[in-house]
């Protein structure tokens, strides 16, 4: 097989690259958008339908997978290439997220997209803590029955080598905005420590599982420090990883997380992939894209789909939403141009009237569509780092309109 990463261009400004990631399910050309495929599928649409749509690589959620229908059962059924009919290639998160979201993230109020920079307001618990903590692993109730399920970094590696994706992450704790220096640091080193226990467990599996080529991300930790997210990617480069993966809390705005993004970009090896966890705007994709990340994963598009938001790069912030009045006789496709099934054979006023009613329809079309205009974004900012051309968002904007 190829190597896994080769960069064919890089911008002439900034350290934005070109890319071929390579997996033994097929190439990625990057920088590449994940589409989230949190219980092995997309929400409300096939995997047929997802790949004509030129979407190159997924990304399933460990934790959600293990309690429904569980990791062995998927292996039997060929693993999530087999199980989900998605035979491209695949990521898998490691369920740290998820753990944080029912511990600090409950505690903290933070944890969605809306509040994953939460400003200097103060925390606003959503609830209490559904998370025990030790070093041996996170120890968390299921959504599912109530029930305590436990996860140590070596289960988490066996549960993701019996998934079978191509990509896997190890077990890490994530950290809140609101959480002190104290506290960052602590997780931080349990996350390099797990991380070490990882990378144990994953050649203790090998055979285990549908997929012999798997390869595992390093996670980098660290907060909104700059010296304890230097350190962080520095361990974890260390430690050999073929790949990385920026985690945890990205500071209180997105001034902070651009911060965090170059200081961390900055330790990492230059030929090695990079993944963004969690962050999918139009504006962050860019500004990350400038500073050499080369993937991101984030279920906003397809949730903001379900939600009444279409993309559009004709309108203003790159979105409408569709539950307006002022759609209801609109003839005209979600964003002119564009070549998607949605666009190609139906109005706004449509949609509106879709989404007015509770049709399930509705939420088929508008993911296809939004899904398709991120395909398009990729394409359009790869094009640009090829041309050398300036990564900003009004060149976007017109390599977009219009076109398909």
């Amino acid at each position: 097989m190829a190597p896994l990463f080769e960069i064919v261009a890089r911008h002439p400004d900034c350290p934005a690259r070109v890319g071929n990631l390579h997996t033994a399910h097929g190439a990625v050309k990057t920088p590449a958008f994940v589409a989230v495929a949190t219980r092995a599928t997309v929400k409300a649409v096939s995997a047929a339908e997802v790949q004509a749509l030129g979407v190159q690589l997924l990304i399933g959620n460990t934790y959600h997978l293990y309690l429904r229908p569980g990791p062995e059962v998927v292996a039997a059924l060929g693993g999530l290439h087999g199980f989900s009919g998605w035979d491209g290639p695949w990521m898998t998160d490691s369920g740290g997220f998820q753990v944080f979201s029912l511990g600090a993230g409950k505690v903290h109020g933070v944890g969605k997209i809306a509040s994953i920079f939460p400003g200097e307001a103060a925390p606003k618990p959503s609830g209490p803590s559904l998370v025990k903590l030790s070093e041996e692993g996170a120890r968390f109730r299921s959504l599912v029955d109530g029930a305590w399920v436990f996860f140590s970094p070596e289960q988490v590696i066996r549960s993701q080598r019996l998934l079978g994706a191509d990509i896997i992450l190890p077990l890490d704790e994530c950290t809140s905005p609101f959480h002190g220096r104290a506290y960052t640091e602590a997780a931080m080193d349990r996350t390099h420590r797990w991380a070490v226990r990882a990378l144990r467990a994953f050649e203790d599996t090998r055979g285990l599982g549908p997929n012999p080529h798997q390869v595992m991300y390093g996670i980098v930790q660290g907060g909104a420090y700059e010296d304890l997210r230097r350190r962080s990617a520095r361990t974890i480069a260390e430690l050999g990883f073929p790949g990385f993966a920026i985690g945890g809390s990205l500071g209180k705005s997105k001034q902070d997380m651009l911060r965090v993004i170059g200081w961390t970009v900055d330790e990492l090896p230059q030929g090695k992939p990079k993944h963004l966890l969690g962050i999918g705007t139009v504006e962050d994709i860019l500004e990350a894209v400038r500073r050499g990340i080369d993937t991101f994963d984030c279920a906003a598009p397809t949730r903001m789909a379900r939600n009444g938001g279409l993309l559009s790069a004709q309108e203003d912030g790159f979105r409408l939403n569709i539950k307006n009045a002022r759609f209801r006789r609109d003839p005209r496709p979600i964003e002119e141009g564009c070549d998607c099934p949605t666009c190609r054979r139906h109005s706004r006023g449509f949609l509106h009237h879709l989404f007015r009613c509770g049709e399930l329809s509705y939420f088929r079309l508008a993911t296809l569509h939004n899904l398709r205009f991120m395909v398009r974004l990729m394409a359009a900012i790869r094009a640009r780092i090829a041309a050398g051309k300036p990564l900003e968002l009004e060149g976007i904007r017109e390599d977009l309109v219009g076109r398909a």
